[in-house]
């Protein structure tokens, strides 16, 4: 019943002819919540269907036997189980004391929603909050979330409520499609999805209560534990437990049990020295395991000298270290990422890859340094904050730019590799002594996931710095790893950001390549008019360099533009140009703009062109090349479906999806998916046909690409039509009329429209 609810709710949608932003307005409701509704996976209350109907101009009364049976299924239980997911740390070891904090921790998880840890940094407030959740788990079942909001990390910008709520949501298996832009939006969707479930969330490292306030749950069974240095009085409902440095039998209890047994000696005064401070007890012991001959006497006399405070206990540990150990710590202090390995330190530190493996393996031995998996390093943010202070007055910029050379490095060598044509003039001022093995694609694919989050923090850093050239590089070649994940927006984030900087450096090739991958990545976002701009700036500016190979990848980008807009003609005479002006010596970039004639061709309906000239890029083109190999086995598949060649069109296609899939390009293996799954229905395996197309519709939401996967949705729509599926043909075209709709894909939303009215 709630299905059918659901299909009514939808062509009342369509009726009122309205957005589904306008609509919520229209009836004061959230958009998130419309969607639920229209999906099925909620049902509304009555009043709202009675606005929707006064919004569509029809009575509501025909709809309430319906709505009662829907709303009498949803409480009788879900239809499917919620997904489970545990993302807790591992639980602190040799967790110590706070037997009062965490019963009083424990007691409220069973009467509150809310409890919010407070203390000094290094106190422990991460240490119980994770011990109280693991203790929990079977209390909540549905699921284990953690979250760091690094509202006091040392060089690191706290992650802010809109950008936390995705990462939730995220995590409770919503797609990125799903998932509204605005701060509201998302906690309404937030609040929506946890009303069912019992879960307990982490937020830890907050920085006050407004950092929290809207990722605090509404209605159900839901356990919150917040941590942060500051007190949350302003937070209603939530239970403050702050945290003291600890008592003196349990930090010696602490402090034995970090050591591996007792030694001789006055343990009191290592704790007095240590101010009884959780992290600075650990750090402090571990010193003293990895030194046999130590008693706590020869502790004491190193702590006593100079008669440190408790707040520089680590220079205790500090004035152990020989001079190339200090500066690698204090140079790891200002790495802007989440961790780092032996490559990136060496870069950092300017010295050979060896001597760089060494020194990390020395600050490890001392607990300056955390390895959390072999060969990646990372520091506690006490720590990190002890290394800038070593040095308080040291400029950043050099080691920065030694970092950044280092990533730019890596990448230079994946986007040769990627068969990524077009010239990008990157500067690198400090070649690395070293780079990982990047000769294999496997390897490539592998180092670009471990190193994502850190070329990302990098390139923050450096824009922030305005170390321009570092920021312009990694903006540019960070467009390889987004190419085959998604995250098209976060993507147009960072190089319009970097703008300023290419326009600073005053290099008219670099400001070239930056207007086409803006422009590009614009085509790609589905914003077709803000595209040509920068794509049309890149080309005069290319053109006047003399840079015809890159003037040619600006035609073929623009002559996309011109298919997306039904006008082949005019794309087949741009790429016609394109092909005309490069220089007879490159081979491979030949090669890839006819391949995109010949997808201009295939759009202009040119069926025995298309074919030809695909076939022959294939026959005679440079042998390797797979992303040009994929062009063609795309067009060959489209000319073969035109020409009504059925088996032969999805023998291309199914070739195109493999190649996709060997070179681990999910987003381009969708569009494929789409013409195998087209080719099925028209040959009458429609099982297989929905299956396929579901592949690629599942690829698409959860790399967040709204464009491609309404381009993946229409003509999968038309197929069905085209076979008599007219309900199959209404429903996908009514999915891809309020995607384009939602995420102002306004050139798609007439023939979206268009395909709802032909098969209703």
């Amino acid at each position: 019943m709630r299905d059918e609810l659901a299909d009514r709710l939808r062509q009342l949608r369509d009726l009122t002819g309205r957005s589904l932003r306008d609509l919520a307005r229209d009836i004061d409701t959230s958009s998130s919540s419309l969607s639920r509704y229209f999906s099925g996976q909620a049902v509304p209350p009555w009043p709202t269907i009675v606005a929707l109907c006064k919004a569509a101009g029809r009575d509501p009364r025909p709809l309430r036997p319906l709505w009662e049976q829907a709303k009498e299924g949803a409480q009788s239980g879900p239809s499917a189980a919620a997904p489970v997911r545990n993302d807790l740390p591992h639980d602190v070891t040799a967790f110590t004391g706070r037997k009062a904090e965490l019963d009083a921790l424990l007691a409220a998880a069973q009467t509150m929603s809310a409890v919010a840890i407070d203390g000094m940094a290094g106190v422990g407030k991460s240490a119980l909050a994770v011990h109280a959740a693991h203790l929990l788990t079977t209390d909540f079942p549905d699921g284990q979330l953690y979250l760091d909001l690094h509202g006091f990390t040392p060089g690191r910008e706290r992650v802010e409520p809109v950008e936390a709520l995705r990462v939730l949501l995220t995590a409770l298996g919503l797609a990125p499609g799903r998932i509204p832009e605005g701060l509201a939006e998302r906690a309404a969707l937030w609040r929506s999805e946890l009303a069912t479930r019992r879960a307990i969330v982490v937020l830890d490292n907050a920085t006050d209560a407004a950092h929290v306030r809207d990722l605090l749950p509404g209605a159900g069974q839901i356990f919150v534990v917040i941590t942060s240095r500051r007190r949350m009085v302003e937070l209603d409902g939530v239970l403050p437990i702050s945290l003291d440095v600890l008592p003196s039998e349990d930090a010696a209890r602490l402090f034995v049990r970090s050591v591996g047994g007792t030694r001789p000696g006055d343990v009191n005064e290592v704790l007095r020295r240590c101010g009884n401070l959780p992290l600075a007890i650990r750090v402090a012991a571990a010193r003293l395991r990895h030194r046999p001959a130590w008693t706590l006497d020869t502790l004491v006399e190193r702590l006593r000298e100079g008669e440190l405070p408790v707040s520089d206990v680590f220079e205790m540990s500090l004035r152990q270290l020989d001079p190339a150990q200090r500066r690698m710590f204090r140079l790891l202090g200002l790495v802007p990422g989440e961790d780092i390995d032996a490559y990136a330190a060496a870069a950092l530190a300017e010295i050979p890859l060896a001597n760089a493996r060494t020194l990390l393996e020395d600050l490890v031995d001392v607990h300056l340094v955390q390895e959390p998996a072999a060969g990646r390093y990372r520091m506690h943010d006490l720590l990190r904050q002890a290394a800038r202070a070593d040095d308080p007055d040291a400029d950043p910029v050099p080691a920065i730019t030694r970092l950044g050379d280092y990533y730019l490095s890596g990448l230079l060598a994946v986007k040769k590799l990627n068969e990524i044509l077009i010239p990008l003039p990157v500067t690198v001022s400090h070649p690395p002594s070293a780079l990982p093995d990047l000769s294999e694609y496997g390897r490539v694919l592998h180092w670009m996931d471990v190193e994502q989050s850190n070329v990302t923090a990098t390139f923050a850093l450096a824009v922030r710095l305005r170390i321009d050239a570092s920021a312009v590089g990694l903006g540019q070649l960070a467009t390889m790893s987004y190419a085959r994940r998604g995250g098209s927006a976060e993507l147009r984030r960072g190089l319009e950001a970097t703008l300023p900087s290419a326009e600073r450096l005053g290099d008219r090739r670099v400001l070239a390549s930056h207007r086409f991958l803006l422009g590009a990545l614009l085509l790609r976002l589905g914003r077709l008019a803000e595209a040509v701009p920068d794509l049309e700036a890149a080309r005069v500016l290319m053109a006047a360099e003399g840079d015809t190979v890159s003037e040619g990848f600006a035609l073929l980008q623009l002559g996309e533009i011109r298919e997306y807009l039904l006008a082949p003609d005019d794309a087949v005479d741009l790429l016609e140009r394109a092909t005309a002006i490069l220089p007879a010596d490159a081979k491979a970039v030949h090669a890839r703009l006819r391949s995109g004639l010949a997808q201009a061709l295939v759009s202009a309906g040119r069926y025995v062109e298309a074919r030809e000239l695909a076939a022959d890029v294939i026959a005679t083109g440079p042998t390797g090349d797979r992303q040009t190999e994929r062009m063609c086995l795309d067009v060959l598949g489209r000319a073969a479906f035109g020409l009504g060649d059925l088996p032969t069109a999805l023998g291309f296609s199914e070739q195109a999806v493999d190649v996709s899939r060997s070179n681990s390009h999910a987003i381009l293996e969708a569009a494929s998916l789409t013409d195998v799954a087209v080719v099925l229905q028209h040959l009458g395996r429609t099982e297989e046909a929905a299956s396929r197309q579901a592949e690629a519709v599942e690829i698409l939401e959860r790399a967040g690409e709204s464009h491609r996967l309404v381009r993946c949705l229409l003509p999968y729509a038309e197929a069905c039509l085209a076979t008599g599926d007219r309900d199959s043909a209404a429903r996908v075209f009514r999915t891809a009329l309020e995607v384009s709709s939602t995420h102002g894909l306004d050139y798609l939303v007439p023939q979206a429209r268009d395909g709802v009215d032909r098969a209703s």
